[in-house]
């Protein structure tokens, strides 16, 4: 590697792009002396979901780099990705107050939305479904895999039977609606404690897999038990749930494109608290607000619709905030 970024440099190179940095012997120390040897030199490098690039071992890159978290596709992006539309994203604070106008401009130059929202729920998420004719969801099962059975023992001291707990912990919260989980018996079917239990949940949240939701009056750590745990997308939810509910792919979508730069927590009414202050309840076109009826701030974010009103929202809407 070192004698590939020289030879690169010395015949004019300026950028060079390191791919799984974390495969490599002590990437840390490699990337410290790359930038002390080659000053000149601007290197990207990329690692596995659950890897702290900023954490401070061998060789500190704390003060040497900016890490970036790349999320997978919103439905923005992914309608851009496809040449379908070109939409600035939205903040929130836009969307609640102008998803009419918002809905009625981007409708007007003839998207099937409903259309393209589909299909993006079940393949959309990932970029790399456009490389794969066939076979999506295998494809991300053996991602999954990879990531388990790989990167983790890579990036964390663990044993094979925790690398096994955690893919059949993946499994069976695939399988489960969030409502269901009981997190004692969770424990006892996979063999083990509280503590090894909430490690694994966290590794399976850095890694990209989950989605953990917890009461805003908790602090989300690796030892704090989430209220519902969903998987991250709705892409892993089809490749993964035999039969997705539609409820809950709903509302794995709409906390997968908020969280990504809102806080979201789990209400005392409601399905998730947004930034404390807003609460939204997410369903199908005939969803009421029976449930947060004289709530301040209460929206609904409703499927099966193009264009809302008032407070409700369309929920393919909520796709568009980056």
């Amino acid at each position: 590697m070192e004698d590939l970024i020289e030879y690169h440099y010395l015949h004019g190179g300026t950028h060079i792009f390191l791919d799984e940095i974390h495969y490599l012997d002590r990437w840390q120390t490699l990337l410290k002396n790359v930038n002390d040897d080659y000053p000149n030199l601007h290197v990207v490098y990329s690692g596995s979901s659950m890897l702290r690039l900023d954490k401070a071992e061998e060789g500190d890159l704390s003060r040497r780099s900016l890490s970036y978290t790349l999320s997978g596709l919103s439905f923005r992006e992914y309608l851009q990705y496809e040449g379908i539309a070109n939409i600035e994203a939205l903040t929130l604070n836009d969307l609640l107050k102008s998803h009419v106008d918002i809905a009625e401009n981007i409708l007007s130059k003839g998207i099937s939305i409903q259309e393209h929202f589909s299909r993006y729920l079940k393949t959309g998420y990932y970029p790399f479904y456009k490389s794969i004719y066939s076979g999506f969801e295998a494809r991300l099962q053996q991602i999954v895999s990879q990531i388990l059975e790989n990167d983790y023992p890579l990036i964390e001291d663990v044993q094979i039977s925790t690398i096994r707990k955690a893919k059949k912990m993946f499994l069976i919260l695939a399988e489960r609606e969030p409502q269901e989980i009981n997190m004692s018996s969770l424990y006892a079917e996979l063999e083990t404690d509280r503590n090894q239990g909430l490690k694994i949940l966290d590794a399976l949240r850095r890694a990209g897999l989950l989605n953990l939701l917890s009461d805003r009056t908790k602090t989300l750590d690796k030892m704090s038990r989430p209220e519902k745990i969903y998987l991250n997308n709705s892409n892993l939810m089809y490749a993964f749930s035999p039969n997705p509910k539609i409820g809950t792919i709903r509302e794995a979508y709409f906390l997968n494109q908020l969280s990504t730069s809102h806080k979201v927590n789990y209400p005392a009414k409601g399905d998730f608290l947004v930034d404390d202050t807003y609460l939204f309840e997410v369903g199908g076109r005939k969803k009421s607000f029976e449930q947060i009826k004289d709530i301040p701030n209460s929206f609904l974010a409703v499927d099966d619709t193009e264009v809302g009103h008032g407070n409700r929202i369309p929920l393919w809407m909520f796709g568009l905030l980056y």
